[in-house]
């Protein structure tokens, strides 16, 4: 899909409550207006059906992932990239949109408060992760990129608490925040390789206007700096 969706095509306001979290890191509350985040809803269950359809992810060691994935551009299994999802059904991923690409970059123009701070920043994959009321996600980094460009990261639904911790340990010292429906949060720089995770998501908490009756969307894009 290469046309912007509808609400996409002009420059977000810069929300209140912006928090620098740590270097590199920040949390932007409402940063996704409404609207924006319905047309997300609706990209993320086309791309959810297929080609590579959402799965629950298989862990090395035989553990499946509680929270429910689906990628684009790169599909990611642990611990690598590939443009196939061999472990789903074998079939190429969906491209990455060029309307995403025009979106990250106005995230981290707004997140780090400088309007060239999305110069030359072309994200190629997004992992897109639901969480119903009992998923968690452990305290992981993600280091699969060759790339050390920031990652995007967008919430639309249920609010989750969002642990994000130090780039050398999983333990403390952590930060733990509420991601709320909408919310924008980026972490690049010295904060890139943090280690991070959701311990619980709060059921009930999202807003069905947003065209998610339940649970919790994560939209994580990155450049991945792998060749096509």
């Amino acid at each position: 899909m290469s046309t912007p969706l509808p609400g996409f095509e002009n420059p977000h306001p810069t929300a209140t409550g912006r928090r620098e979290v740590a270097p590199g890191a920040v949390h932007v509350p409402g940063w996704l207006p409404l609207e924006q985040q319905r047309e997300l809803v609706t990209a993320c269950r086309r791309w959810a059906r297929g080609p590579a359809p959402i799965r629950h992810t298989k862990l090395p060691r035989g553990g499946v992932m509680s929270v429910q994935t689906v990628c684009i551009g790169w599909h990611w299994q642990p611990y690598a990239y590939t443009r196939t999802a061999d472990d789903v059904n074998g079939a190429r991923v969906a491209a990455f949109p060029s309307w995403m690409v025009e979106l990250g970059r106005r995230a981290l123009a707004d997140a780090y408060q400088d309007p060239a701070a999305g110069d030359g920043y072309t994200p190629d994959t997004a992992l897109i992760n639901f969480y119903d009321g009992q998923a968690k996600l452990g305290m992981h980094q993600d280091k699969e990129e060759r790339s050390g460009a920031p990652v995007v990261s967008l919430s639309i639904g249920d609010t989750c608490v969002f642990r994000f911790g130090n780039t050398e340990t999983r333990t403390k010292p952590y930060t733990d925040i509420e991601l709320a429906s909408g919310d924008l949060f980026v972490f690049g720089g010295p904060s890139r390789f943090a280690y991070h995770g959701v311990p619980k998501v709060r059921p009930g908490t999202g807003d069905p206007a947003t065209g998610l009756a339940a649970g919790r969307l994560n939209i994580t894009m990155r450049e991945t700096g792998l060749d096509t």
